[in-house]
This record gives C-alpha cells, structure tokens and sequence, in this order.
C-alpha cells in the first residue's frame, strides 16, 4: 500500500466511521477500486482503528469519566449497571467472531457484489426508523442483549454497525440519545480488541 493509498482510504474511513454507512463496507468500495488489500497492512490497521477509538473517547469523555468515577464507588448504581449491559452486548459478537472467524475473513476479499447488497439492507434498516415512534425507554438488560445480537450482524462487510444498533434499539422504543450514547460506546472493548489482533471487522 502506497502513501497516497493510504491516505485515501484514510479519508474513508474518517468520512464514514460516524455515520451510520458502514465505514468497512466503504473501506472494502475503496480497496477494491485501488486494487489494495489493507488487510494485509497491520500498522494501517491497527491505527486507523486507534485513531476511531481515540475519537470515540474524545467525543463522549465525560460519560467515560464519569463512569468511571462511579465505577469506584463500588455500587451497584446507573454506571455500573451501563458497564454490565455493554458486557452483556458483547456476548453475541464475541461467540460469532470466535465460531466463525474463518468464515467471515473471507468475506473481506474485495466481493464487491456482497457488499453492496449489504449496504442496501444497511440503506433499508435506516429507511424504517423515519416510520417508528419517538421512544422513552432506557437500555435493560433484555434490550442490550438484542442490540448486542444486532451488531454480531453488523460483522459483515456494508453493514454499518453504529446503523443498525441505534436502528435496533429505536425500534425497541429507546430514546435516541440513549441509543447513541450505548451504540458507541458499546464498540470501544471491540475497537480495542481489534486494533490488537488486526482486525478492522467492526467498523
């Protein structure tokens, strides 16, 4: 990968990791249109992903600060119940990516045609979410499993994993900023995961 390669797709994954697009299906778009594999770059990997979790943290830092002040406490109050349904979210993608690694690998191999018919059903889950109620509901424990469920789902190329968890968790009538708020920072333990392991998957 050359200097300009990276550069590029770089810009693709800082344009898209926010929205709710699937920065890895536009990642796979780009590589396959300069002819690249950035799976095979671990050093591009590994900071394109310290840089998206650095963002993560930078934008919600006083929800991570206060949570871990509460953590302290050692109670069992809303920051520490918020950390055991993100555990608890974790389950799903962890036993997928485990059984299936093998299986999901290859679907990073430049398959251009899956991932854009991926990104249509991402277009299509976003698409429903104009047509739900305004919810009020807060994240339990049953909801942060099913929104845990959803982002094993979001493991395949185009799906955007930030869209289809603040999708689920609307239609499960929890209230928008709530979603967000549990939707990134659900992703920072994989992100970490991730950046050791050379894996840009949940993206």
């Amino acid at each position: 990968m050359s200097l300009i390669e990276a550069i590029i797709l770089g810009i693709i994954q800082g344009l898209t990791e926010f929205l709710p697009v699937s920065s890895s299906g536009h990642i796979e778009l780009g590589a396959y249109l300069l002819d690249i594999h950035t799976s095979d770059n671990l050093l591009f990997t590994i900071i394109v992903h310290a840089a998206t979790a650095l963002s993560t943290i930078v934008i919600f830092r006083k929800d991570i600060l206060e949570i871990i002040k509460d953590l302290f406490k050692f109670q069992w109050n809303e920051s520490t119940q918020f950390v055991a349904k993100i555990a608890l979210s974790m389950i799903p993608v962890g036993i997928i990516g485990v059984l299936f690694e093998d299986k999901i690998e290859a679907l990073f191999a430049g398959n251009v045609t899956f991932v854009a018919f991926m990104l249509l059903i991402t277009g299509f889950l976003l698409t429903v979410t104009y047509y739900t109620n305004d919810g009020t509901k807060k994240v339990t424990f049953g909801r942060a499993i099913i929104i845990g469920l959803a982002q094993s789902i979001a493991i395949l190329p185009g799906i955007s994993r930030s869209g289809t968890t603040i999708a689920t968790s609307l239609y499960l009538g929890v209230e928008k900023s709530r979603a967000t708020r549990f939707s990134f920072l659900m992703v920072l333990p994989p992100y970490f995961r991730s950046c050791l392991i050379k894996d840009y998957r949940l993206c």
